[in-house]
């Protein structure tokens, strides 16, 4: 990214699984697209993918997001590894964003910036090998596993319980804190069969050969055996960009949005973890999808309005299509294309952006 000033349609915040797929739609639907990711993210965390179709089990996070950032840029779609510091309004209604000392502007922007997993205290087991942060997408692997749920509030109970449905053997491991939760909440548990230990973790057991979790040690000496377990101490929203704008949140802290991503604030769009509803991959993806389908029908050239038709006369011939020279070239190249792929050069005045190895 140059230090001048860019201009695109869209610009994506944060290349999750959210964020890749509405910078995805926004390149193939004919629309300048930069996707501007600082790495890391839950997605990359993943040892392995779960509950994606078509995306095989021993596909890890970082492969998976790598294929999207390829697929992506085969579109004409750009992306820039770097922070977003600043996203403000412009006078003429767009939005400049500021990263890395450089700026570029939008016509729109869709924050993707996820949430972070508050982390409880060591000792603890290795991530994807005994310390998961996702119920849905993990509790296959614990069928019939002796499991724990980490945690003294509402959200580690009602884990512990539903884990019964895929495993016998759950406990609720407070870690010497007092439970918080309710007592309609402590009621229940009482009639499910899941053992609460108070004890503090003072050691973790791992398998020498796989590195998955064997046991936990407990400050009275105690020893259990467990496959694996889930910390629900809550999670740490990215919305410092979205309060900069004016966008509304919701009691639980993240951006409130429409069903297309809309938030309170024209222009600004919002998808993923960031966002209430299931922290799942395909549902992030299906966000993407329809607030890059939803961004497209608001800056798309044609169909040319009534008023607009009434003001400036109809469509010349000259004007389509509206499609860009570089993104037309892009297309004409691509493998997918109805028509070839051409040689880039069959289209005059430009050339297929290169792909960034990154």
């Amino acid at each position: 990214m140059s230090s001048s000033d860019d201009e695109y349609d869209i610009a994506v915040v944060g290349g999750g699984p959210a964020g890749l797929t509405t910078a995805l739609y926004g390149a193939r639907l004919g629309h300048e697209t930069v996707l501007i990711d600082r790495g890391g993210g839950r997605a990359a965390m993943m040892a392995d993918t779960h509950n994606v179709i078509g995306v095989t089990e021993e596909t890890s996070g970082n492969e998976f997001l790598a294929t999207g950032r390829e697929q992506v840029q085969s579109y004409g779609g750009e992306f820039e590894r770097g922070f977003v510091t600043d996203v403000e309004r412009t006078d003429d209604d767009r939005f400049r964003l500021s990263t890395n000392g450089a700026e570029l502007v939008a016509e729109r922007v869709v924050l993707a910036t996820g949430f972070s997993d508050e982390r409880p205290d060591p000792p603890l087991p290795r991530t994807g090998k005994g310390l998961h942060y996702c119920l849905h997408c993990d509790a296959y692997m614990f069928v019939d596993e002796p499991v724990y749920v980490m945690g003294h509030g509402e959200a580690a109970a009602h884990v512990a319980m539903i884990m019964l449905n895929v495993t016998d053997d759950v406990d609720v491991l407070t870690r010497g804190e007092a439970p918080t939760w309710s007592d309609e909440t402590a009621a229940q548990l009482e009639a499910h069969p899941i053992d609460i230990i108070h004890e503090d973790v003072a050691g973790v057991e791992n398998d020498p050969d796989s590195g998955w979790l064997e046991a936990l040690e407990f400050e009275d000496g105690t020893r259990r055996e467990y496959r694996g377990g889930f910390p629900m101490y809550g999670s740490d929203y990215n919305t410092a960009l979205a309060e900069g704008l004016g966008c509304d949140l919701t009691e639980s802290g993240e951006i409130d949005v429409d069903d297309h991503g809309r938030t309170s604030e024209d222009g600004v769009f919002a998808v993923g973890d960031i966002t209430p509803g299931h922290n799942q991959v395909p549902v992030a993806m299906g966000q993407g999808a329809k607030a890059g389908l939803a961004i497209h029908k608001e800056i798309r050239e044609f169909p040319r309005s009534k008023e607009a038709i009434e003001a400036d006369g109809p469509v010349d011939p000259d004007e389509v299509p509206a499609i860009s020279p570089e993104l037309m070239a892009t297309a004409v190249a691509h493998e997918g294309h109805a028509g070839g792929p051409r040689e880039a050069a069959a289209v005059e005045g430009s050339e297929p952006p290169a792909a960034d190895d990154d």
